[in-house]
């Protein structure tokens, strides 16, 4: 059920925080202002809580401590906040021992306090899926593993923040799903997808940057560039690590200056944006190997969230297939099985997420009756196991050597390619970890050999 009011908790025992709170916090928090420690009321889920440590004239004796630990001890998901004008860093760290996420100095800062409030009701938000009352509209993040709520609790910390942001993740983990949520977290702004690898070398700048009319042949108008469509908003340039070094160095120096030239234009254009990046590979080992700018690593990655693969976070497994199940259910209605969630647990899970809802998708349609069994499941990986091992069929056709090596090899090349695409049912990062090539490549070597969709 979506949850439109989220309750927030402040014990302190002084009347101007109190006042301070009722300015600050507005919808959707519901306000519980207690001076008396001992008045916390215990039929009441706090999603937040803000607690003072010298709750009595005694200061030797910090009574937050013992709030949060109760507050803690009913529900772990409740974001407490700890306060003191005593800054005794045995009492701090008690606070995060006992459960407590941060610890503000007093006096407060007002700014600090409605950043802290505005990161929080973020991180509530995403848990229930509610952004500003468009929730069920949105991409959702599935799973509650440790690594999961370690991810939502990352996203909402960066709420409101404009610094760069580096997602790193295997083909497949979610990494537009995280983008998606850091972005519907805000308030509407734009946001503008760009796959870096599909942008053609000579067409880089004008189609990140933009154009002048009569700039080259062929610019018949005006043309904004992607960077400056997202002005205002966030920018998502995903598999960043197949762009070109060429590229890189122009992405670097927008970056720095924060300024964009159209092509042909005389004047540059001041764009204000957040750039988000998702990358499959571990940056930092590409600068290793000379094919990333390590200066633009360093820009980029000032925020950095890196998304385990699905076997590192198998407990997220039943979550996403029972969701991939549901988004089935108007069409077909299936269930699993008491047993099946083990045999999908148990498996390597090679294209991470996106794998997994193939197979949903797939057992959904070749399941014979509406429970979905074991075997079901076991007959489909292991197919799709042996797939993966053997070479394509058809590829035995004879080839006339007297046209020459590359001329066969070009053939050849082909026949594999759209052999692959059709086994896999064009799902192009199947194919292409089937060939070992990367997407990009790919994509170039479709083109080049004219393979056409059918």
């Amino acid at each position: 059920m979506e949850i439109t009011e989220f309750n927030l908790l402040v014990v302190d025992d002084d009347p101007l925080i109190h006042q301070i709170f009722k300015t600050l916090v507005s919808k959707p928090w519901r306000l519980y202002n207690i001076q008396d420690y001992h008045r916390v009321p215990t039929d009441v889920i706090f999603h937040a809580a803000f607690v003072d440590m010298n709750l009595t004239a005694d200061l030797t004796d910090p009574i937050g401590v013992n709030v949060i630990k109760t507050l803690s001890s009913r529900d772990t998901q409740t974001e407490i906040v700890a306060m003191s004008g005593h800054l005794e860093r045995k009492t701090m760290e008690a606070c995060l021992i006992s459960g407590a996420q941060k610890f503000l100095a007093k006096p407060l800062s007002k700014e600090e306090l409605q950043s802290t409030l505005e990161k929080i009701l973020a991180h509530c938000q995403i848990r229930n899926f509610d952004f500003h009352g468009r929730g069920k509209h949105l991409t959702r993040w599935v799973g509650q593993s440790e690594a999961s709520q370690k991810i939502l609790k990352q996203i909402s910390q960066m709420k409101s923040e404009r610094r760069s942001i580096l997602i790193e993740g295997e083909t497949g983990s979610g990494k537009e799903v995280i983008a998606s949520l850091l972005h519907s977290q805000e308030s509407e702004r734009p946001f503008v997808a760009v796959n870096s690898s599909s942008i053609p070398e000579t067409l880089f700048e004008s189609e990140m940057f933009g154009h002048v009319k009569g700039a080259f042949t062929g610019a018949d108008s005006h043309k904004i560039g992607l960077t400056e469509a997202a002005h205002g908003g966030d920018l998502f340039l995903d598999e960043i690590e197949a762009m070109p070094l060429s590229f890189q160095a122009k992405l670097l120096r927008f970056l720095e200056s924060g300024e964009i030239r159209r092509v042909g234009a005389k004047e540059p254009t001041r764009v204000h944006v957040r750039t988000i990046v998702a990358s499959n590979r571990p940056l930092q080992e590409m600068i290793k190997k000379g094919e990333f700018r390590e200066d633009l690593y360093y820009r980029l990655s000032s925020q950095k969230i890196v998304i385990p693969p699905l076997r590192e976070r198998r407990d997220d497994i039943p979550a996403l297939a029972n969701h991939f199940l549901e988004t089935e259910r108007p069409y077909r209605n299936k269930s699993f099985e008491s047993e099946a969630m083990d045999v999908l647990k148990a498996y390597g899970w090679p294209g991470n997420v996106r794998e997994l809802k193939r197979i949903i998708e797939q057992l959904c349609l070749t399941s014979p009756l509406p429970i979905i069994r074991v075997a079901d499941i076991a007959n489909l990986l292991e197919i799709k196991a042996r797939s993966g091992r053997n070479p394509p069929d058809s590829l035995t056709d004879s080839y006339n050597l007297a046209d020459g090596l590359e001329s066969v090899m070009r053939v050849f090349e082909k026949k594999m390619i759209e052999t692959a695409l059709k086994q896999f049912h064009t799902d192009i990062d199947e194919t292409a970890r089937f060939l070992k090539v990367s997407r990009s490549n790919l994509y170039k070597k479709i083109k080049d050999l004219k393979i056409t969709e059918s």
